[in-house]
């Protein structure tokens, strides 16, 4: 319960973390010193200096005459407080008693005024503040006695130098140790950076630097970049080629279907028009975001709109939906987008009457959301549905059209290499499938 909690109130990124790892030593070894320091020096050195300056009080007041005046009691005293170095006047009669006092940072006043008062019986009042002399007032035979003493003969002297060195040095150190510790964590921050852009499809430069291990980091990440590249680049370049030896031979089934007589024809140049259509989109499934060049700055407002009007153009039943006002730009892949939200409008006008895109655009995230009025798709079957050549039966309705399987596959695609997701969930507004994809910032 008590990691639960300390996990919770842990900082999250990398520098809080480190400036917490280098204060916390350091907050605590200056308590543990202060602690030490201040029972076994201050406190016990100012306990004996203090006794030991009562004990020199009561004697020289323990030479005042019984039934002694002013004058009297000072001559007797003032021998031994010559010695001592006392400072004796008596206060006027009727004269106001001043108050007790002591400075704020004075530490060792609380532990001086304390032991004199046990010290000394008839102690009415100690004054400790400010720059001059400490001055005790004492009850005698004779009246208030005022005894002026050294404040050095009281206490340790400065003790809060003590805590003001210990907070600068201790400060300095710190700042000093951060300042070396960012540049250690840099490079590991520059790292994380490239792979993040990485994995929203961003290609940023990167060079490893830093410590041997973080080097090998950098490295192993190069690595694993370049293969991951050149496995793409290669699985496009393959299927291309595939696609392109393929289409050959349908444009020849083509041209010997259009000799034959109409009745015969039909239904074979349905058959290659299927094959057609799914090369098409298998070709479409393995380029991915390949086509694309780096993300561009593209206002996600204007191309749905665009979006929507081929389509309307082209007689589908679609309606635009709310989108982000022209001139806010985020950085996109355009084909890839493109393809991506074409797919999901297709599938959303194969499998419904009626479909509504709109986009959604926050600080963390770009939201792009299709809807219809089909039958949708259950909850327990939506993750199977955005695997590729998967066509889920009981769910939609085949005989519109056909389907490879592989348009919620390519939204998905393209979402990923975003750095985003393809959420299938329940149309509120149409009651039936709605998929948002959703593109990390």
């Amino acid at each position: 319960m008590i990691f639960r909690w300390l996990k919770r109130g842990m900082p999250r990124g990398l520098y809080g973390r480190a400036l917490l790892i280098l204060i916390l030593p350091v907050v605590t070894l200056q308590l543990v010193v202060s602690v030490v320091v201040i029972q076994r020096y201050f406190e016990d050195v100012t306990e004996e200096m203090t006794g030991a300056l009562s004990r020199e009080i009561a004697l020289v007041t323990a030479r005042i005459p019984e039934d002694a005046g002013h004058d009297a009691a000072l001559a007797a005293m003032a021998a031994p407080a010559r010695v001592l170095k006392l400072e004796l006047r008596y206060l006027p009669e009727g004269a106001e008693l001043p108050e007790t006092d002591r400075d704020w940072y004075d530490l060792s006043g609380a532990i001086v005024l304390r032991r004199l008062d046990n010290k000394l019986p008839g102690l009415r009042a100690v004054q400790l503040g400010g720059d001059g002399p400490a001055r005790l007032y004492l009850d005698t035979s004779a009246g208030v006695l005022e005894i002026g003493v050294n404040r050095r003969r009281l206490s340790a002297r400065n003790s809060h130098q003590l805590f003001v060195n210990m907070v600068f040095f201790g400060g300095v150190m710190t700042l000093i140790a951060f300042l070396y510790l960012r540049n250690q964590l840099r490079p590991i921050k520059r790292l994380a950076d490239a792979a993040a852009a990485f994995g929203k499809g961003r290609h940023l430069p990167f060079k490893p630097t830093g410590a041997i291990e973080v080097r090998a980091a950098g490295h192993a990440f190069l690595d694993m970049r370049a293969r991951i590249e050149r496995q793409i680049e290669q699985r496009t370049l393959m299927l291309s080629g595939v696609s392109h030896d393929l289409r050959t031979p349908l444009t020849r089934l083509k041209l010997g279907l259009s000799m034959l007589d109409e009745a015969d024809r039909a239904p074979l140049e349905r058959d290659v028009a299927d094959m057609q259509r799914m090369l098409d989109e298998f070709l479409s499934f393995a380029r991915g975001t390949a086509t694309d060049t780096l993300p561009e700055n593209t206002d996600p407002g204007v191309m749905i709109r665009e979006l929507v009007e081929d389509a309307q153009r082209a007689g589908k039943p679609v309606e635009l939906g709310e989108v982000p006002e022209p001139g806010t730009t985020v950085a996109l892949r355009p084909v890839a987008i493109r393809r991506a939200v074409d797919n999901l409008i297709g599938n959303a006008v194969r499998y419904g009457e009626h479909a509504v895109v709109s986009a959604r655009l926050t600080p963390r995230n770009l939201r792009i959301r299709v809807e219809d009025d089909g039958p949708g798709i259950p909850e327990d079957a939506r993750e199977e549905a955005l695997k590729p050549f998967t066509r889920l039966d009981t769910a939609r309705n085949q005989d519109r059209g056909g389907s490879v399987g592989l348009g919620l596959a390519i939204a998905s695609d393209v979402a990923r290499a975003h750095g985003g997701s393809l959420r299938l969930g329940r149309s509120g507004r149409l009651g039936g499938l709605c998929a948002d994809l959703v593109i990390a910032r």
